[in-house]
């Protein structure tokens, strides 16, 4: 996370919640269903609790090691929420269809607070317990390897964030009119039971119901809304492969914008009514950036489009929301085409450990400066020799972006800014032609996917045909200011 002013400048982000002046950005083959690039994620993520028949309570992750669960891989989530404004009261019924990838006696579930009322496996009444954010199920037969499976969570409560170990909130945050969710990194378990962790992605489908006049805004492609009794019901789906601090259902008064752009892609803009005049200039202008943001990076991984602009002040943060980025208030142009650039970097190429999230924040940060350079602002270089005139003190040299040491420091300027400056000197090293190849191919290669630092690192390498040793361990991996710009 950084916290940034509208136009784009690192600042040292609070312990509280932002201000509201300031936005903070956080922004495989496929074999019977399961991408095989996951199942050896899930696999070597349980470690030793692959070999018992119980699904491990994490997946591993240096940063928040009761993230995820081993066991088993969720192909679709279906979840059905009914969430009331005024009461703040939430109803909700999350559907889970998986696959085991070990025999299983007992597997977890994420889900912080709610009350849970049933869970069923296939066709019968299963056991659980609560244990943290911990939903452990005992289904009544055990699970055969590869065996697929679906679960029924019947749940109900009023659903709150969590708060990150930088003191930031995430998760289901209320609102004055409905509510503003964003999850990263923790805050999915707050409104579904989920396998938490960027590892784990699956198809999602949405049904959500809200009090007339109030919009519920989710994932992927708008499949229509019915309203009866005062309520209207609203379903999303979204198809390709998503993480879960991914999704979205915010709530609120918004008003809504839908049309076809070039190429056929559908876009869906819900804008708080109180934001829509400073939100409009910008918003106008997201079929052009998805457009250079197509030729840079290659087509556009989803089927839809759009935006949900919402007034939620204390939140202090735009996030990379798939396919529909989520903004706590109307963004600046910058912002806009660094929360696109993630849907590439970050969405359809995933991290595999939190430890990795410069793969995101410093790719969609470098966007930014390409756009500014390719629209007649200033150059790339330029903006890393402001940089890099920053003091050997500051806050940009704290931390290597590729090891930013714990939870708390994961969203801080070294990730972002340094991140990019990484990709400038990479691109200074092998030139613009074989640059602008590999992160065409990174996105290309991992479509959908996972990647890693070191993966990226070898593409590096074999694109350029260079040995690039030093160039990384100076940039990401080693910490204080670089001897040479």
């Amino acid at each position: 996370m950084i916290t940034t002013e509208p136009g784009g400048v690192p600042v040292t982000p609070p312990q509280q919640p932002a201000q509201p002046s300031a936005v903070r950005r956080r922004g495989a083959v496929v074999a019977a269903g399961l991408p095989l690039a996951v199942v050896g994620l899930l696999a070597t993520a349980a470690g030793p609790a692959a070999a018992s028949t119980v699904g491990s309570a994490g997946v591993g992750d240096p940063y928040f090691p009761l993230a995820g669960n081993g066991g088993y891989h969720v192909h679709h989530y279906d979840l059905t929420l009914g969430y009331d404004p005024k009461t703040r009261h939430l109803d909700g019924r999350a559907v889970i269809t998986a696959s085991a990838t070990q025999r299983l006696t007992r597997f977890n579930l994420d889900l912080k607070g709610l009350k849970v009322t049933s869970i069923t496996v296939g066709h019968a009444k299963a056991t659980f317990r609560r244990a943290g954010q911990e939903l452990e199920v005992t289904p009544k037969q055990p699970l055969r390897k590869d065996q697929e499976f679906r679960t029924t969570v019947t749940y109900s409560g009023t659903p709150g964030p969590v708060t990150d170990p930088d003191g930031s909130l995430d998760g289901w945050i209320p609102t004055d009119d409905g509510a503003f969710v964003a999850g990263e990194p923790q805050g999915a378990m707050t409104w579904f039971p989920a396998n938490n962790h960027p590892k784990d992605k699956s198809a999602y489908d949405f049904t959500i119901t809200v009090p007339q006049g109030r919009t519920a805004v989710a994932n992927g492609v708008f499949r229509g809304q019915k309203t009866a009794k005062g309520r209207t019901t609203f379903r999303w789906h979204q198809p390709e492969p998503m993480a879960a601090y991914l999704a979205t259902a915010t709530v609120g008064n918004f008003k809504v914008e839908q049309y076809t752009a070039p190429g056929g892609l559908k876009v869906y803009n819900a804008v708080d009514p109180r934001e829509a005049a400073a939100a409009a200039p910008v918003l106008k202008q997201l079929p052009s950036v998805l457009e250079w943001e197509s030729e840079l990076f290659g087509p556009y991984p989803f089927k839809a489009a759009g935006a949900i602009v919402d007034r939620a002040p204390n939140v202090g943060y735009a996030l990379e929301t798939q396919s529909r980025p989520v903004y706590d208030r109307a963004p600046d142009l910058s912002t806009l085409v660094h929360e696109s650039a993630h849907q590439w970097f970050g969405d359809s190429v995933s991290i595999t450990t939190w430890k990795d999230i410069w793969l995101n924040e410093g790719f969609a940060t470098y966007a930014e400066w390409l756009y500014e350079e390719q629209h007649g602002g200033k150059s790339a270089q330029q903006t890393f020799d402001a940089l890099y005139a920053s003091p050997a003190d500051s806050e940009l040299w704290a931390f290597p972006p590729a090891d930013p040491g714990s939870g708390a420091h994961i969203f801080e300027e070294p990730v972002y800014a340094r991140g990019a400056m990484a990709l400038h000197k990479l691109r200074q090293a092998v030139g613009d032609r074989t640059f602008f190849r590999i992160l065409r191919a990174w996105a290309t290669v991992n479509r959908e996917g996972h990647g890693t630092t070191a993966q990226f690192i070898r593409l590096s390498e074999r694109q350029s045909g260079m040995d690039l040793d030093e160039l990384f361990h100076t940039w990401i991996f080693t910490a204080g200011k670089p001897a040479q710009p």
